[in-house]
């Protein structure tokens, strides 16, 4: 069992057939922190609306989060673009989880860090709803793929592998909205007087330094299978 002080989670995705649901909770049943967070796209509200998809699996994720909450550990819910119907609840709780648009956490050297899922910072988002939910559409295509793909290299006791997290890297233009998201981000820490940002959204994990800001994203459950860890010192 690794023992952490945080552990930051989001984008994955439960309702959708790429949710990696089965890692998560091998994840979650080798982990224990103090403080969780779950930064947005917990749940895809977008997805479940066009087609109910709800294995066991999924349920036991979110009956887990409930278990740790009742356990003691203190478990914060910020709500993504994917299940942004959770955004009418906020300041509210659910089985002892708070739901909060975003917050500041302090680390145990003292650092503030900006948490947030990030979607408000999506260029595409902010201007064109229906852009972004066109993308979402193709970007459900490509994990229907990966989905099918995988299980064929499962068969062959091979690794996972993401396509779609491949395809984003060759798309010169996805890398230039992925550095200008980051860099947006970096700004709204420093303007609410932050040392980092920790966001979600894009699925990429990443923790670098922009300009004087520490950027961090702890990934998804859905590509990379990706977390946010904070230790004791």
């Amino acid at each position: 069992m690794l023992i952490y002080r945080t552990i930051w989670l989001s984008d994955i995705h439960l309702g959708t057939r790429g949710c990696q649901a089965d890692m998560l909770l091998d994840f979650l049943n080798h982990t224990q922190s103090q403080t969780l967070y779950l930064v947005g796209d917990i749940v895809d509200g977008w997805e479940l609306k066009k087609k109910w998809f709800w294995p066991k699996s999924h349920n036991n994720v979110l009956h887990h989060f409930l278990k740790l909450s009742r356990q003691g550990t203190k478990v914060t819910y910020i709500p993504g673009n994917h299940d942004e119907m959770s955004r009418d609840y906020l300041d509210k709780c659910f089985g002892g989880i708070p739901v909060t648009n975003q917050l500041v956490h302090e680390t145990a050297d003292g650092k503030r860090m900006l948490v947030m899922h990030g979607d408000q910072f999506d260029v595409v988002m902010g201007c064109a709803k229906w852009l972004a939910k066109l993308g979402s559409m193709a970007y459900g295509i490509a994990i229907g793929i990966n989905w099918v793909f995988n299980s064929i290299r499962r068969a062959f006791g091979l690794s996972y592998w993401s396509l779609s997290a491949y395809l984003k890297q060759k798309v010169k233009g996805a890398v230039k909205d992925i550095n200008d998201y980051e860099h947006f981000l970096a700004e709204e820490a420093r303007q609410n007087k932050c040392a980092g940002i920790i966001c979600g959204h894009i699925h990429r994990a990443e923790i670098r330094n922009v300009e004087d800001i520490l950027y961090c994203n702890d990934g998804d459950w859905v590509e990379s299978c990706t977390a946010l860890v904070e230790p004791w010192s």
